[in-house]
């Protein structure tokens, strides 16, 4: 199964996950809001049963155009989580007239961060590359859980440890978009008309404040909203409040 459904609310919501879930990693949030929306989900590009990736093609460019294969041409809710939130973002800056509503939950658009956080995110990161290039696949992972996971990656079963690795690649493909901003999104942001809820774990790495900050700053219509006693994967870790903060928002 590449997409999975929930729902029968009378709003259709297209939710995005994060990189090296699935879209199944959904569920336990999307309960939650059955009642509003009739909710899809699709494994993203490489993820899952999702499509593969062309290394002829920019990752980010390929996993958007995959997305926005799932994008109804009415107007949708859309809803992204890490990975999955910059590209609903770019998603609603490409097609603004099929979204609804843009939610974007911790969005890893590491180009929006210039302050102490983003420095400590590069510093934490920054032997990932080194690492692939002789790899060294597992100790990556680790470095990239230990920021972005809810459990370490030897506290894992070996299945998953076997996926996260597989995919570990990703987010280093992901970097000419989130970090240097190769798709022009931030100069983009002031014309977003879309209204759009930024949520935030308010145990998160400071590099998410200040990427939602900046968010906050850009977007018109913006509103920020924090998850209590939430890290970055709040959808996994508490669905309920993410999905009342949702539900709060639009």
């Amino acid at each position: 199964m590449s997409v999975r459904h929930w729902g029968s609310g009378p709003e259709t919501a297209l939710l995005l996950h994060c990189t090296l879930a699935q879209g199944g990693a959904w569920g336990p949030m999307a309960r939650h809001l059955r009642d509003r929306f009739t909710m899809i989900a699709p494994d993203l590009l490489s993820h899952g049963n999702g499509p593969t990736h062309d290394a002829s093609c920019d990752f980010h460019d390929q996993a958007t155009a995959e997305a926005a294969t799932h994008l109804p041409q009415t107007p949708t809710h859309l809803i992204g989580h890490s990975f999955g939130a910059a590209i609903a973002l770019r998603l609603a800056l490409d097609h603004p007239a099929r979204v609804k509503s843009l939610t974007l939950i911790e969005p890893v658009l590491f180009c929006a961060a210039t302050g102490p956080g983003r420095a400590a995110h590069d510093a934490l990161t920054a032997d990932i590359p080194a690492l692939l290039a002789r790899g060294d696949k597992s100790a990556a992972a680790r470095i990239f859980l230990s920021l972005w996971g809810t459990e370490p990656f030897d506290a894992m079963a070996p299945a998953l440890q076997s996926y996260v690795t597989d995919r570990i690649w990703v987010p280093v493909a992901c970097e000419p978009a989130l970090a240097s901003d190769t798709a022009h999104l931030l100069p983009r942001l002031s014309r977003l008309q879309t209204p759009t809820l930024l949520l935030q774990g308010d145990r998160s790495p400071p590099v998410i404040a200040e990427i939602l900050t900046r968010l906050a700053k850009d977007i018109p219509h913006a509103r920020y909203q924090f998850i209590p006693n939430a890290a970055h994967m709040a959808p996994l870790t508490h669905p309920q409040l993410t999905a009342a903060a949702i539900s709060r928002g639009l």
